[in-house]
């Protein structure tokens, strides 16, 4: 566990230590639409934000509707933002509310798609002309220069659908033997584009088409579902190329590999890019105002290596985001250590304050009681209802006539107390006279007294409400105090001494009367 815990603070550290100064930023990031490849680029952005902690990120997404877009990017504004990473739906449309951004002093990179505005501080792209050209370079060569095509256009009015659109036408001009027979729009969703498509094939003949390009691998994809409804077998199927080739089981790169689509290309997601650079405009280093990304062509003769490639890097990722995700916990876990530990010592002292409170108290109250029981059951301040009873007692003390079970009815009431009578003060001496013999009876005490059992007894209990063998008791366990705090005698010597026959009988009773063990009077 310990070199665990090593092991987890090390990698806590590495974890923070790439935030440079105390300031904290908030990155406002507005994705023009909602889909696995924005998924993706948002999960990347997160991922590395987990090495910043000086920076918050606040997403929002506009669902391809550049009004709502326009109406975000100015809330993310007034939000406080520092930099606004910005995906534009369409060219010019959404280039007021960049512009009022970088107006008001917020830093801007514009990612993915173009705006007709130079009002940004930085720009990250792959170069869409370049992957239009590459795509129908190679559908050319697929089809040895001659064939029909499909092509199915982006989002209306978006940089990137406008240069991919241009790069392809480039290309095939130069092949005269292909024909484009169908230019379909489409705005980058699978449903528009298998729509689009099924449409077309209601008064078109499809079969004598050789080659689908849509601008990504989701139109591609809808437009394979419309066709499949409208041949024999798959085998009648044309050619389906697209573009993003994104990794997992619903990219592009599974769908070449699993011959789904013909080909792809890569367009890199790098929101790991976006924030790195974010960073560096932040924090005033250098950077470059236009960064072009890197792509490549995906087929099936790269697509297995491609694959293992990205499904390397994604269980890297994931290894990464749980061991941050153990590492967050680990760092929880310590604060609530942290408030338990503080929480269990504040307990722990008012535990422990209860307890003295608890043993002060209770031990005032033992000794209270103790000293009531000596003054009533042996001192015998006798309280003031029993002085009618102690007068008619003491008047008829001879009278050997009164039975056992006469009883006295008299309930006069007298304000203040007396001493002690003749006859508790006689019964007392007799007690002690012979208190250390352990054989001495309610009997031996009568008869020293000149009295029955009975008589005994039932003067006893009128005058103090204790019996003859409570009052021997009390008597010996109060000399038995006495001398535990003025002598050294063991509790055993003591207890033989005031006539207990077994010193475990004299602790029982001793710890009834006054709450606490014979040893700890010594104490």
């Amino acid at each position: 566990m310990r070199y665990l815990n090593t092991f987890i603070l090390t990698v806590l550290i590495a974890l923070t230590s790439c935030s440079q100064g105390g300031k904290k930023y908030k990155i406002g990031v507005s994705q023009c639409s909602e889909d696995i490849w924005r998924n993706w680029q948002n999960a990347e952005m997160r991922m590395e934000a987990n090495f910043h902690e000086n920076m918050t990120l606040a997403f929002a997404t506009a669902r391809d509707d550049s009004q709502l877009q326009s109406q975000q990017i100015d809330s993310l504004v007034a939000s406080g933002i520092d930099l606004l990473i910005v995906a534009p739906n369409q060219l010019s449309s959404v280039s007021p509310a960049i512009d009022r951004a970088y107006d008001s002093g917020v830093l801007v990179i514009v990612f993915e798609r173009k705006t007709d505005s130079r009002k940004y501080t930085a720009f990250v792209s792959a170069d869409n002309y370049e992957m239009g050209r590459q795509m129908g370079e190679y559908i050319a060569m697929r089809l040895n220069g001659q064939g029909r095509l499909m092509e199915i256009l982006g989002l209306k009015g978006s940089s990137p659908a406008d240069e991919r659109h241009r790069g392809f036408r480039d290309a095939i001009a130069h092949y005269p033997a292909i024909e484009v027979v169908a230019m379909l729009q489409g705005d980058w969703t699978e449903e528009t584009a298998y729509n689009e498509v099924k449409r077309y094939a209601e008064n078109n003949d499809v079969e004598l088409l050789d080659c689908v390009f849509g601008h990504n691998d989701r139109t591609a994809m809808g437009a394979r579902k419309a066709l499949l409804e409208k041949v024999k077998s798959a085998s009648d199927l044309p050619l389906f190329c697209g573009i993003d080739g994104l990794p997992g089981k619903e990219g592009g790169i599974c769908q070449v590999r699993d011959s789904l689509l013909t080909a792809s290309y890569i367009y890199p997601t790098r929101g790991d890019l976006l924030l790195q650079v974010a960073l560096d405009i932040l924090e005033g280093r250098p950077y470059e105002k236009e960064i072009m990304l890197t792509s490549a062509l995906v087929t099936r003769e790269n697509a297995n290596v491609l694959l293992l490639e990205s499904d390397e890097v994604m269980r890297r990722a994931h290894q990464l985001e749980f061991l941050q995700e153990k590492a967050s916990s680990y760092l929880q876990q310590l604060n609530v250590q942290h408030i338990v530990m503080l929480l269990a010592g504040i307990v722990i002292f008012l535990l422990l304050l209860a307890i003295l409170l608890f043993y002060l108290y209770h031990r005032n109250k033992v000794n209270m009681q103790r000293e009531r029981v000596v003054q009533n059951l042996w001192n015998l301040e006798l309280p003031a209802k029993n002085i009618e009873n102690t007068k008619r007692v003491e008047s008829t003390e001879g009278d050997s006539t009164l039975g056992p079970n006469s009883t006295d009815s008299s309930d006069s009431a007298v304000e203040e107390s007396i001493g002690p009578s003749p006859f508790i003060t006689r019964f007392k001496e007799v007690v002690e006279k012979r208190m250390d013999d352990s054989e001495l009876s309610v009997e031996d005490i009568a008869a020293d007294m000149n009295l029955s059992r009975v008589q005994l007894y039932r003067k006893v209990k009128m005058l103090s409400g204790s019996s003859p063998v409570e009052l021997l008791r009390t008597a010996r366990l109060n000399r038995g105090y006495q001398l535990l705090l003025t002598t050294d005698k063991t509790v055993s010597e003591v207890a033989y001494a005031v006539g207990f026959s077994a010193p475990a009988y004299f602790t029982k009773c001793f710890k009834e009367v006054y709450g606490m063990l014979p040893g700890e009077v010594k104490k």
